[in-house]
């Protein structure tokens, strides 16, 4: 009997844990991942411009702005749709524009990730995804929350209906995860 398609969407504010749910569910399920970043880390990668948090945001912006607010979304829900995997993530939804086409797949769950900003910043110091991160101070990193590409994410956070708390242990985080994958 071939599994039902579960689809989860991420949303939560930086370095709360998308990313940690989205490669675990690719070890433990072959899940497959799309990340609303990658689109922008490939441009900039193809116009040779450091991978900052700061040239992240303004080519969001202006590929938003010249293309519509939903661009993004267009893209990452035709791909899920097209997607044959039986467990899909997607990482990094930040803006309402971001859930519209989402939601109208059955089998799309929007998950809220939660975590302490103290424990945020330590993880965002130790990860050192952008070019940036590792020399941010702690207040820069709470005042990157008012920055256009992050303002929006508690509004999108309010639209779920479930949510992971990632205060905890690596364990703790997964056993929740767990559980949403269980839910019909």
């Amino acid at each position: 009997m071939k599994q039902k398609k579960i689809i989860l969407g991420l949303v939560g504010p930086i370095a709360s844990g998308k990313g940690t749910i989205a490669a675990y569910l690719e070890k433990q399920h072959h899940a497959s991942t799309y990340r609303f970043s990658t689109i922008m880390r490939d441009v900039l990668i193809r116009l040779h411009l450091p991978l900052n948090r700061q040239n992240l945001q303004d080519i969001s912006t202006i590929l938003r702005q010249n293309f519509g607010e939903d661009l993004f979304a267009r893209i990452i829900a035709e791909n899920v749709i097209k997607d044959k995997n039986e467990i899909i993530t997607v990482d990094g939804i930040r803006r309402l524009a971001d859930i519209e086409y989402l939601q109208k797949i059955p089998e799309f769950k929007l998950i809220n990730i939660i975590a302490d900003p103290e424990i945020r910043y330590q993880r965002l110091i130790q990860r050192s995804e952008n070019q940036d991160d590792g020399q941010i101070s702690y207040a820069r990193f709470l005042t990157d929350h008012e920055r256009e590409a992050d303002a929006e994410i508690p509004r999108v956070m309010q639209q779920a209906k479930l949510s992971i708390s990632n205060n905890g242990t690596l364990d703790r985080l997964y056993e929740q995860v767990e559980r949403i994958l269980r839910i019909d």
